[in-house]
């Protein structure tokens, strides 16, 4: 048999006993949560051995899009400006600082974003651009919708530290620790004390100006 078909064997078995986790995200009057990023990491048994896949972040109508990415460490990220206009994207963020400067179309280049933590990103020509990357040392990881609601699927059984993050929690939010048994369901919830998100001025549109 081939090394292939060896590995394939290996993911299916794998699959096959792997568990799902819940995971709803509410604020301080139990409302849903969007763009939380919400991860899991195994701190017993084998590492985390799938590879991280490339991402893009747009520029579209003078936002980051979407407004907040979450990836697993060494993820190559392009920005692709969807815009007629220039944009010159940068972050001085510790877990990952870079410039990529005047630009329209497709992205000069790939940033890799090879350390955890969060990233924040602007427009140095746009100071209302505003964008987060939540670099994560995991595979299970998630972003809530509208609904504050993620499903981490194809996780091996075991015990697991789950973290969530929000760019407008007013603390950090304490992990919580989920015991899966294969081939069932896990269920966690984070209530995440969070400002509400005031859209920063963003003039109209002036294709000559902006």
């Amino acid at each position: 048999m081939s090394r292939l078909a060896v590995a394939a064997a290996m993911l299916c078995t794998s699959l096959a006993h792997a568990a799902v986790l819940e995971v709803a995200v509410r604020d301080a009057s139990g409302s849903p949560v969007a763009d939380a990023a919400v991860y899991a990491i195994a701190p017993t048994g084998p590492a985390d051995a799938r590879g991280a896949k490339a991402r893009e972040i747009e520029q579209i109508d003078r936002e980051f899009v979407p407004f907040v990415t979450v990836v697993q460490s060494g993820t190559a990220v392009s920005f692709p400006n969807r815009d007629p206009i220039l944009h010159h994207v940068y972050s001085f963020s510790p877990a990952k600082s870079f410039e990529i400067k005047l630009y329209t179309g497709k992205s000069p280049g790939e940033i890799v974003f090879d350390k955890p933590g969060v990233v924040t990103l602007g427009c140095n020509i746009h100071d209302w651009m505003i964008g987060y990357v939540v670099v994560v040392p995991t595979s299970h990881f998630a972003r809530t919708d509208a609904t504050g609601n993620v499903r981490l699927r194809d996780l091996p059984a075991g015990t697991y530290e789950v973290h969530a993050w929000h760019p407008y929690q007013r603390a950090a939010v304490a992990p919580q620790s989920a015991v899966l048994d294969a081939q069932a369901t896990g269920n966690v919830a984070f209530a995440i004390d969070t400002n509400t998100r005031r859209p920063r001025y963003k003039p109209p549109f002036d294709r000559a100006r902006y």
